[in-house]
């Protein structure tokens, strides 16, 4: 009869542990849980981002919208009911640290939030004051600029407040223009930020130069629209042109965007004007070594699929013949009638 009661002892304290195992197993779980979910748990504040060709994982100060305080900044830093203490403008050196009133040591402001720099000085003050109350704003945004140039609507210069994607950046400059190329170059010129770690520093690209397809960007593919970092330089370069001069409708220069044939280059020109040699038409390459190449077409037998329509290259120039005189006449009149035009006019009494 012992024996039975023992056992049943043993297994009723085997039943309670392994309940309290469980019990311990998910309270950790969800302590865990709760602290990869709190905004503040990475100790970083910088807006820069790795350029990688993979996914990219974003450290939790990617995440936050929140503006993080940076070299250059001015604050302004009120303390309630103590005007002597509070200061309108305050300036972040290029360490990042503050001074202020009372206070012997330099305050570290770089890569903090404002709320976050206000609850750090309210409690450097609490040997000074009782329940001190401050707040911190930032005036001038001058840690995180960085400029759009080139073939975009709105070439400018930005102060960032957040942090801010390559394709959001193209859309505040307007976006690409009609003689835009085929890629977006990105100069990362600020060189790395006090926020960033050692192993954040590892995941950003080094080369301080990447360029991505424009299109990619544009349609905000992940592996092309990295955040921008403070002091880039985003560059839109221009098309590769071909010309189209001679005897069309309107001679032009075409950005080279897409594959485009001598046929369809004549078109967007207007087409051929009357007295055209369709016969003669000429293709003026440029070849490697400051050489030329000549390319005869017959642009008659392209309309009638007997020829191939040849594709063109980048600052190929395409010459539309005029019959005889004709073309030595209109050439003379186009080169003087834009001069005339320039001319000031004066009276004959």
């Amino acid at each position: 009869m012992i024996e039975i009661k023992r056992d049943s002892n043993l297994r009723t304290a085997m039943v309670c542990s392994s309940r309290a195992c469980c019990l311990a197993l998910l309270v950790a779980l969800f302590s865990t849980l709760s602290l990869a979910q709190q905004p503040g748990a990475s100790a970083n504040g910088s807006i820069s981002t790795a350029a990688s060709s993979g996914a990219e994982s974003l450290p939790a100060s990617k995440t936050d919208a929140r503006y993080r305080i940076g070299p250059g900044d001015v604050l302004e830093v009120r303390v309630l009911r103590a005007p002597e203490l509070s200061r309108e403008g305050v300036r972040v050196d290029q360490s990042g640290m503050i001074r202020m009133p009372m206070l012997n040591t330099d305050i570290k402001a770089a890569c903090l939030t404002e709320a976050e720099l206000a609850a750090n000085i309210a409690t450097l003050y609490l040997k000074y004051k009782r329940e001190p109350h401050v707040e911190v704003f930032v005036k001038e945004f001058q840690s995180q600029p960085v400029a759009v140039i080139g073939a975009v609507l709105g070439p400018a210069q930005f102060k960032l407040q957040r942090p801010v994607r390559l394709s959001e950046l193209l859309s505040f400059a307007g976006g690409p223009s009609e003689t835009a190329g085929q890629t977006v170059q990105v100069v990362h010129a600020g060189g790395p930020s006090l926020c960033d770690g050692p192993s954040s520093a590892n995941l950003e690209d080094t080369s301080g130069f990447v360029s991505y397809k424009l299109i990619d960007t544009l349609h905000a593919v992940p592996e092309a629209n990295p955040f921008v970092r403070p002091g880039d330089l985003v560059q839109v370069p221009n098309a590769d042109q071909v010309y189209v001069l001679g005897n069309v409708l309107k001679p032009l220069a075409i950005p080279l965007k897409e594959p485009l044939t001598v046929s369809k280059a004549i078109a967007i020109a207007g087409g051929t004007a009357p007295s055209t040699k369709k016969d003669k038409v000429r293709i003026i390459r440029q070849l490697p070594g400051r050489g030329k190449q000549e390319i005869h077409i017959d642009l008659k037998a392209i309309e009638k699929n007997q020829a191939e329509d040849v594709a063109l290259l980048a600052n190929d120039i395409v010459d539309v013949p005029i019959s005889g005189t004709k073309s030595i006449l209109r050439s003379l009149v186009g080169a003087v009638v834009p001069s005339v035009g320039q001319l000031p006019v004066r009276v004959i009494p």
